[in-house]
């Protein structure tokens, strides 16, 4: 019977930390610009503010939270692709972020650890579609793999702060984001697919 208990309040408390995320986000979209302090977020979730401080913390951490949001429906939506395609992958990561720009573009700007957005996901998935071409021989057998993906998830965290800081439209951004893959994918590509994977430059526009 505890034991049921136990795993009621917690489901209750994942529930209430759902509620306050989502108001937070709310909040966000009716007023871009606005200040999101934690009396707001817990008038719009009904729960009290003490509530958001215990379930999420700071205001630092509430920007946090958001991001791992973010990654956490990237890795379903990867999931659900079975995205190997290292382009696929750097493709969904940026809709994610322009389908919903007021929040993202908040959450990016206010979180002082946001340049650490990708880390977790997309660049896991990109080690392993890198280590993956590697193995299929599309890459150099010396290359560093995870080195190649962390330059990659530099230079998309470098286009992702261009877009928030509206440097950048939403077509540039993913532009921008795909072609630092290309670049990364051509200067390690074994000598068989050299051609295959400089095609993409070779056709691509200025960005």
């Amino acid at each position: 019977m505890q034991t049921g208990e136990g795993g009621l309040r917690e489901q209750q408390k994942v529930q209430r930390r759902i509620r306050i995320l989502d108001a937070a986000r709310e909040l966000l979209r009716d007023s871009p610009e606005s200040v999101v302090s934690t009396e707001r977020i817990a008038a719009r979730a009904q729960v009290a503010p003490a509530t958001v401080y215990n379930l999420i913390g700071p205001r630092d951490k509430i920007w946090e939270a958001l991001a791992a949001g973010f990654m956490d429906e990237l890795e379903r939506r990867l999931a659900v692709l079975g995205a190997g395609d290292p382009r696929e992958i750097v493709r969904s990561t940026v809709q994610l972020f322009v389908e919903d720009p007021v929040v993202s573009r908040r959450m990016v700007r206010e979180w002082e650890q946001s340049g650490l957005v990708l880390d977790r996901s997309p660049l896991s998935q990109l080690r392993q579609a890198m280590a993956d071409a590697r193995i299929q021989g599309l890459l150099r057998s010396d290359i560093d793999t995870d080195a190649l993906a962390a330059v990659v998830g530099s230079s998309c965290v470098g286009a992702l702060h261009q877009w928030v800081a509206a440097l950048i439209n939403d077509e540039r951004f993913l532009a921008r984001a795909l072609l630092a893959l290309d670049v990364a994918l051509a200067a390690a590509a074994a000598d068989p697919s050299r051609d295959q994977l400089l095609a993409p430059l070779r056709t691509r526009d200025t960005v």
